[in-house]
């Protein structure tokens, strides 16, 4: 008999305690993952929310953003997840560093 693991295309799910992005501005992050699929907020430029899963402190968290910048960075660098960075505030935008 099957595993149904044996044939599931799914990615694993994103698990974790919701917190803002404002609570971890500034602070290390361990990027554990991420997803990123449509919103369901009409405010969203491009429809597309941002969510990512991380350690804080050794505690599993996840944030949810709206953010481009931060979606095409994690894009560009997924093959290096898991990775440590910050996420700050430059101007109107956030970004990892």
């Amino acid at each position: 008999m099957k595993r149904f693991s044996d044939f599931a295309t799914e990615s694993s799910a994103i698990t974790g305690d919701k917190i803002k992005i404002e609570e971890v501005l500034d602070k290390e992050i361990e990027v554990i993952g991420y997803k990123i699929s449509d919103s369901k907020y009409a405010k969203v430029k491009d429809g597309k929310v941002l969510t990512l899963q991380f350690n804080l402190d050794g505690v599993g968290r996840i944030l949810f953003t709206g953010s481009n910048v931060l979606m095409e960075q994690i894009e560009k660098y997924k093959d290096e997840i898991p990775f440590f960075a910050k996420i700050i505030k430059v101007n109107k935008f956030y970004t990892f560093s």
